[in-house]
């Protein structure tokens, strides 16, 4: 393997180790605190609880995929510090959300932190598919899972 392919793949593998390592912070900062997710009235169409860590094992997976499609050296390095900045704040949005939501059981303002959460990864689809079109339509299960843990978000509050 050539210097350049073996740099790539060790890019490619430090892309989607971080968000996964976030995403293990995030729910060991939340501890136990998520079992009580199953205690709450549901709204309607809620999936199993079994469901979330793998739907978010599979997005960090394609965060970090869409971020090695944004950040090869032939991308303008003004593009490549754009994306790699929304990539990191909503990031750094997303791992809070759990604390909020499970640890602290702040359930409206979780909302809304969700809501952000929302608009930065829109946000970040825009800036990634000015780069890499790819990168853009590997988060769209992301902001398709997000909106419908704002759904479930919301349901919980009004339903408890």
């Amino acid at each position: 393997m050539n210097e350049r392919k073996k740099r790539n793949w060790i890019r490619l593998i430090i892309l989607i180790v971080i968000p996964l390592a976030v995403g293990m912070l995030s729910s060991f900062v939340t501890g136990d605190s998520m079992t009580m997710y199953k205690d709450y009235n549901q709204p309607p169409f809620s999936p199993p609880s079994l469901l979330f860590p793998i739907m978010w094992t599979i997005l960090y997976i394609l965060m970090g995929i869409s971020a090695y499609l944004v950040t090869g050296p032939e991308v303008p390095a003004r593009q490549k510090s754009a994306a790699l900045t929304i990539f990191a704040v909503q990031l750094v949005v997303n791992f809070f959300w759990s604390p909020l939501f499970f640890k602290m059981g702040l359930v409206l303002i979780s909302f809304f932190w969700i809501v952000m959460l929302w608009i930065l990864v829109l946000i970040m689809i825009l800036v990634f598919r000015r780069i890499s079109k790819a990168a853009a339509w590997l988060q769209l299960p992301y902001i398709i899972w997000l909106t419908i843990a704002a759904y479930l978000n919301l349901g919980i509050f009004l339903l408890n």
